[in-house]
């Protein structure tokens, strides 16, 4: 009797489980350079199953038949689902490029020249139109110290007092 209820509540507890989806952004002020480094991790089915939809293709971005291609895509996709503001003044992020390590991409965004702020907004709802339960970990780091937050689908701004 015990492995019979066990047999037929084990897909009923399975199918109560439901997948976590978390980025994770550093956000780096660089002093010495005047610059704003970006780094985003992202799980890279969740980015490469996000970029098929957006562009209507198929493409493998751990072994690219097109890098170049992959990149645009990337970046085109970043831009509109992830912004930066300093001070009130929209911020230009470069896409530098991708790297893949483990089951996740860094995607790499820089803003130079870029002065001292005092205060950086940030809009990231990167993976939000594919995963409701979506969510980012945010990381500030100025002059060696860290700020963080947490923001969650349907919750895309967050900011940043220094």
């Amino acid at each position: 009797m015990g492995v019979l209820l066990c047999k037929w509540l084990l897909p009923v507890w399975m199918s109560a489980v439901h997948p976590f989806y978390m980025s994770v952004t550093e956000i780096r002020y660089n002093q010495p350079r005047k610059s704003l480094e970006v780094s985003c991790r992202i799980f890279t089915d969740d980015l490469e199953n996000a970029l098929k939809k957006y562009n209507k293709t198929s493409l493998d971005i751990i072994k690219p038949k097109d890098r170049p291609a992959v990149d645009s895509m990337i970046a085109r996709y970043l831009r509109q689902h992830f912004a930066l503001s300093a001070d009130g003044k929209k911020l230009h992020l470069r896409y530098l490029g991708y790297q893949i390590s483990e089951d996740a991409a860094w995607c790499f965004l820089e803003v130079m020249p870029m002065a001292p702020f005092r205060h950086l907004d940030i809009q990231n709802d990167v993976l939000y139109a594919e995963h409701d339960t979506q969510g980012h970990m945010i990381h500030l780091i100025v002059n060696d110290q860290r700020k963080s937050t947490k923001i969650d689908n349907p919750k895309a701004a967050a900011s940043f007092d220094l």
